[in-house]
């Protein structure tokens, strides 16, 4: 696995090792940041369920200004730790060490907003549901603020219609799919 494109082009990262992680293929992300690259630059970049903290680093390189990456896994840190100060992209990232929900706490009382925010939290376990709930509430998004979820493909965002949030767009992928979420307007 390695940075794609911008300032660490070409860098190769470390994964944890296991199977907790499930790292983004090259060919994902290269797709999803095609889509997004219009809003990287200048963005605060939120990366929940970081991994090997790729997608947060492959931002970064492309010119995000910050990236705030939230992960609880011991090695999965040790990675993100290592692969930032690797690409030196450590100055402009912070860690949290945190359960997701607390993490947004933890953010909200930073002041901490952000323009876009990726997850990729375990798939089929309806994780991303409780973190949509908990940003709906919550001050560390805009209005505007691009949402991403990678789930499996039988992932269903129904439950959206009762929220303040409406898919806007949805790459799919052999095993599974990017989905583009932001508020209702």
């Amino acid at each position: 696995m390695r940075v794609i494109a911008g300032k660490a082009r070409r860098l190769q990262l470390k994964t944890p090792e296991g199977y907790e992680t499930r790292p983004t293929t090259d060919k994902i992300k290269e797709t999803l940041f095609n889509i997004i690259n219009p809003y990287i630059a200048d963005a605060d970049f939120l990366d929940i369920f970081s991994g090997s903290g790729a997608i947060g680093i492959e931002a970064l390189s492309r010119g995000a200004r910050y990236a705030a990456f939230v992960e609880n896994s011991r090695p999965a840190l040790d990675c993100i730790k290592s692969n930032l100060k690797y690409t030196k992209l450590d100055q402009q990232a912070e860690i949290f060490s945190l359960d997701a929900l607390k993490a947004i706490r933890a953010l909200e009382l930073k002041g901490k907003v952000f323009d876009i925010v990726f997850m990729d939290p375990p798939f089929d376990q309806m994780i991303e549901k409780d973190i949509l709930l908990a940003l709906q509430n919550s001050n560390i998004i805009y209005c505007d603020t691009i949402i991403i979820v990678e789930a499996s493909k039988k992932t269903n965002f129904d439950y959206l219609e009762d929220t303040k949030f409406e898919i806007y767009k949805t790459k799919e992928y052999k095993s599974n799919k990017h989905v583009f979420i932001q508020e209702r307007k």
